[in-house]
């Protein structure tokens, strides 16, 4: 019975990426480590050098603190090995252009493997201009304990997570945020 159900789950994970391979192939487009990025010579934006900032534990729980003031703080966990992670990202880097006027800062916090800081980090940072919002955090320096000091649904067992702090305010969200549920909670902070 085990083989069998092995079996079957073998041939469902097999034919859904042919899949996605297939839907690939036939788009205008293709599909990068990070996003799906149009086809053209060019140039959008500046690149934007990454500056490789590590945040400690501490760090990290002082920045998701409440703070007095009228910002709405909006911090994203993600990784770039994360595939929803990754298909998140072009809703955030949207809301960030469209809300660049109000008070609203968006950051987030890469929780890569350190030795790919400087590779995988940098080049998707860079490729995304989120060079000025991404941080880094060694998740083996991340104890059981961070968890629920810092967060009411997180145990830090997956990715994304996405906290949204005003004030007294905050919505967390574990999973992968849609556009349009991304432009809901954000809307209800208003």
């Amino acid at each position: 019975m085990k083989k069998i159900l092995l079996s079957l789950l073998v041939i469902t994970l097999v034919s859904s990426c042919k899949k996605e391979t297939a839907v690939a192939e036939s788009s205008e487009n293709y599909q990068t480590d990070s996003v799906t990025v149009p086809e053209s010579n060019v140039p959008t934006e500046s690149i934007m050098p990454f500056k490789q900032i590590e945040l400690t534990p501490e760090q990290t729980s002082k920045m998701l603190a409440k703070q007095n003031n009228d910002t709405l703080y909006i911090t994203n966990f993600f990784a770039t090995w994360c595939g929803p992670c990754m298909r998140e990202i072009p809703h955030f880097k949207e809301k960030m252009q469209e809300l660049k006027t109000e008070p609203i800062k968006f950051t987030f916090i890469g929780l890569d493997a350190r030795e790919d800081w400087e590779t995988k980090v940098k080049a998707f940072a860079e490729e995304n201009n989120l060079s000025d919002n991404i941080v880094l955090v060694d998740g083996e320096k991340l104890s059981p304990e961070f968890f629920p000091v810092n967060f009411k649904k997180w145990d830090g067992g997956s990715i994304p997570f996405t906290m949204m702090r005003k004030g007294d305010k905050t919505d967390e969200t574990v999973g992968m945020m849609s556009k349009e549920m991304l432009a809901e909670k954000i809307n209800s902070f208003k």
